[in-house]
């Protein structure tokens, strides 16, 4: 399945797609990347004369490219628009901050897949390929 098949399968749309590329897929791994756009709405009061991405944003980029563009690879044929994506759980540690403008990408891992439950250790750089943010996060695909 090509990367671009696959974005057009993610159940999100502008402004909640947080994902411009895959650069890199197969049945353990993913790796894709998202520029910020600096007119997001989210950057005008989060913190007020000096946006950084919140951290929640930051984790929905790295659910999208790190779980769901990997679910939707490992599910392949299976999966379509009845499928069904649920967060099931997050542990993100936070390092670094991303500005506006900003290109991160994320690379993810795949601890498991089973039983509907995919579980992946998902790792965010900037682009000086420095950690921005790592952790574990899972969901269900039904």
């Amino acid at each position: 399945m090509k990367s671009e098949e696959i974005i057009s399968k993610l159940p999100y749309t502008k402004p909640f797609l947080f994902v411009d590329e895959i650069s890199e897929i197969n049945e353990d791994r993913v790796e894709g990347s998202y520029r910020f756009d600096e007119n997001s709405d989210f950057y005008k009061g989060h913190f007020k004369n000096n946006p950084v991405t919140p951290g929640v944003i930051l984790t929905e980029v790295m659910a999208q490219i790190g779980l769901v563009c990997l679910g939707i690879y490992l599910l392949n044929d299976s999966f379509n628009k009845k499928t069904a994506i649920a967060l099931t759980s997050t542990e993100i540690e936070f390092l670094n901050i991303v500005f506006p403008g900003e290109k991160v990408s994320v690379i993810s891992e795949k601890l498991y897949f089973r039983f509907g439950k995919l579980k992946c250790k998902v790792t965010m750089k900037n682009e000086k390929g420095i950690d921005v943010c790592k952790g574990i996060i899972a969901g269900m695909i039904f």
